[in-house]
């Protein structure tokens, strides 16, 4: 009789075993790995500084699933595509580098079963911002509605005439607004007020030309020391309309000019 239920125990033992192996190969089949059905896409407008979105597409397989990226810049026909360096997110700010380039975007679906990946058509030409015009120096210049966070203007040129101030007459300063991108902006308005203030008398904004430059009559009081090796020290400020002044976009600069001894 105790033989018996050892037979039966070690057969009962190995009818489980068997079906536990069946059950799990069952489970191993019916995992099935990513493939995609519907490619992923670049959704957003192509636009210097607008940001672009990637479109996962619809894949088939065992869920759960994750999602991870790759942007890739290919040239002007979608061809000869390389990966761009630390772009491996959803959302990639198209840059200066992807003007008159195509973009595509890489989509790797995981789950436990393995990966696979599938990119994106190309996109549409990247284009430079909105009112961009070439000018006669190969720059381009740019409306400064045209600039937004999380660019900022930036004073970038200054020019004073005379370079050098040896008596009060009004003299001419000049100074060149950019953008953190290297556009040359123009319709930013610009601020000059003389440091300490009442060495110039304080003159009103002046918005920038199509080149860029805000040309500013200033006219120094008689508290302006014209010493040798002395200087007129203004602060300069940029901004757009209707912006925080200290806040937006805008940029602030100290400048100087230097002054001498009158006749020297």
């Amino acid at each position: 009789m105790r033989t018996l239920q050892l037979v039966l125990v070690a057969g009962i033992a190995s009818a489980l075993t068997a079906l536990a192996a069946v059950v799990g190969l069952a489970d191993a089949q019916s995992q099935v790995i990513p493939a995609n059905t519907e490619n992923p896409a670049v959704v957003g407008t192509t636009q210097d500084g607008a940001l672009l979105a990637a479109k996962d597409g619809e894949w088939s397989g065992t869920n759960p699933m994750t999602f991870t990226y790759q942007w890739r810049r290919c040239d002007a026909n979608g061809a000869n595509c390389a990966n761009i360096a630390g772009a491996t997110g959803k959302i990639y700010r198209a840059s200066t580098a992807d003007v008159a380039h195509t973009l595509r975007v890489t989509v790797s679906a995981k789950n436990e079963t393995g990966t696979a990946s599938e990119s994106s058509p190309a996109s549409g030409v990247v284009d430079r911002p909105t009112g961009a015009t070439r000018l006669s120096d190969g720059k381009y210049s740019i409306p400064v509605a045209s600039v937004n966070e999380p660019f900022r203007l930036v004073l970038s040129g200054l020019q004073f005439t005379p370079s050098v101030l040896r008596s009060r007459a009004p003299f001419t300063g000049r100074f060149r607004v950019t953008d953190t991108r290297g556009y040359v902006v123009r319709d930013a308005i610009v601020l000059v007020t003389g440091v300490p203030l009442g060495w110039i008398n304080a003159p009103a904004e002046v918005t920038t030309n199509v080149d860029g430059y805000a040309t500013v009559q200033l006219q120094p009081t008689t508290r302006l020391r014209l010493v040798r090796g002395g200087s007129m020290v203004m602060f300069v400020r940029a901004r757009k309309q209707g912006d925080d002044l200290l806040a937006g976009i805008s940029t602030r600069r100290l400048v100087r000019v230097r002054t001498a001894r009158p006749g020297s």
